[in-house]
């Protein structure tokens, strides 16, 4: 097994992938920004190194000093995580030119897969059900205009490198396309540096389902199961559970089948995740692939029992996989909230500054991971998310009461956070029925407050 992995990433996820490195016997090197030295996982890891000020552009995406790191501390592999360089193949090209081990998957597949019109291309020639759209990207607005109409309103156009909800627009009809077309345009060249979009079938009433996926370089595939990410804002996602509870035993199946033949069709390796929309009608369509660890990744290890940071780690080893799909089980339901230093109040304007105090829930089935403390300070340089609060419960309802409880206990002061938004999604009336889809939170809790 490795010896020593550099961990080329920050806040809880950086927390999260050193906790599973001390119970493997295996060193760790933290990175971090000028900014970033007072970090919980700076000072959790065996060894940290500053690897530039606190831009991004020339700390966690500087791949030349991330690589120096690594060489100078001897690391032989480095974990990305998830977002800065995670999927970046320059990061994967880098790391093979230098003899080190990238925890993730071959350069072709982050490539090929994190391209939305490519991945398009190939679940159809898999035979993978997709959304009606474009057969390839394009930049031009106007052929992107006759390919709508072709697809019929409404449609969404999407950057063809995107994420995160940048680059993207629901369009309604033909008078605003162009308009549209080109501000996610213009927004995708400045985000992605590439604008090239393509255009497909909005889906009314959808839910976002995606498949946790694990293969390792001998063909072995696997899935976990699904999480249902419906709770977005923004395209952005707030609060995921595992698992979808409007699935049948029949329908998880062939949308399992369907994700280990999607990472199947290019010889996937390490983790990742195969994400869908499913209809009102139990229709389901690929809608693309995260190449990575994804945010939400601990409510499938808590319904299946799977450390997914160890299953990555040792399939970067050259391990094989030691489990098989009819050894996964899914038990009882979890619940994610992702805890943000922002404020609602205020169109969820990033709130950093210093926590003066901080007190994390606990009890039976409780779970936070996070990198915070009393006296942190929330530099303003990088993502909002400061925590991500997880349950287990035998079911649904359990899960439910389980993180009410738990949101109600969580104290956080000197900063905004959006607890109490997380408490009106998990006290809605029609959250709790399930009658949820990726439309809720705009149609339910804003419109509750206005």
């Amino acid at each position: 097994m490795f010896r020593k992995i550099l961990i080329a990433n920050r806040g809880e996820i950086a927390v999260r992938i050193i906790r599973t490195c001390k119970e493997m016997g295996i060193r760790t090197v933290a990175i971090y920004s000028e900014i970033d030295k007072d970090s919980v996982h700076v000072h959790m890891a065996d060894e940290a190194i500053c690897i530039g000020p606190a831009p991004s552009k020339k700390s966690y995406l500087n791949i030349d000093n991330i690589i120096s790191a690594a060489l100078v501390t001897k690391s032989e592999a480095i974990h990305p995580g998830y977002g800065f360089l995670s999927e970046n193949p320059d990061l994967v090209d880098a790391c093979e030119a230098n003899g080190i081990k990238f925890i993730g998957p071959r350069k072709e597949h982050i490539e090929k897969m994190g391209n939305k019109s490519q991945a398009r291309k190939t679940m159809i020639d898999a035979g993978v059900p997709v959304v009606p759209g474009s057969e390839s990207a394009t930049n031009d607005p106007l052929e992107a205009l006759f390919i709508a109409k072709e697809i019929g309103f409404p449609v969404m156009v999407k950057a063809a490198s995107g994420g995160g909800g940048r680059g993207m627009r629901l369009v309604q009809n033909e008078d605003v396309f162009v308009d549209k077309f080109n501000m996610a345009k213009s927004e995708a060249l400045a985000a992605f540096n590439d604008d090239a979009m393509y255009v497909e079938k909005f889906i009314e009433e959808p839910r976002h389902i995606e498949f946790q996926i694990l293969g390792d370089s001998y063909g072995n595939v696997v899935h976990l199961g699904e999480r249902d990410c419906s709770l977005q804002r923004r395209n952005q996602k707030v609060l995921e559970e595992a698992p979808c509870v409007v699935m049948d035993y029949d329908l998880r199946n062939k949308m399992g089948e369907a994700a280990i033949k999607a990472a199947k069709a290019v010889n996937y390796e390490n983790a990742g995740t195969i994400e869908f929309l499913l209809d009102k009608y139990n229709n389901f369509y690929f809608l693309e692939m995260n190449t990575r660890i994804q945010v939400e990744h601990p409510v499938t290890e808590l319904i299946t029992g799977v450390d997914l940071i160890k299953e990555q780690i040792k399939i970067g080893y050259g391990e094989r996989l030691d489990i098989t799909q009819d050894q996964i089980n899914i038990n009882g339901h979890a619940i994610e909230c992702r805890i943000n230093a922002e404020d609602p109040k205020a169109n969820f304007r990033p709130s950093p500054g210093q926590i003066e105090g901080f007190f994390p829930p606990g009890g039976y089935c409780v779970r936070l991971d996070s990198h915070v403390y009393s006296g942190y300070p929330i530099p303003p340089t990088y993502d909002s998310m400061i925590g991500k609060l997880i349950v287990w419960g035998k079911d649904r309802d359990e899960a439910i009461s389980r993180m009410r409880r738990a949101l109600d206990e969580m104290t956080i002061t000197g900063i905004e956070t959006n607890i109490e938004f997380q408490k009106k999604i998990i006290n809605n009336k029609r959250f709790i029925a399930n009658k949820i889809d990726t439309s809720f939170i705009e149609r339910e809790i804003f419109n509750d407050e206005s």
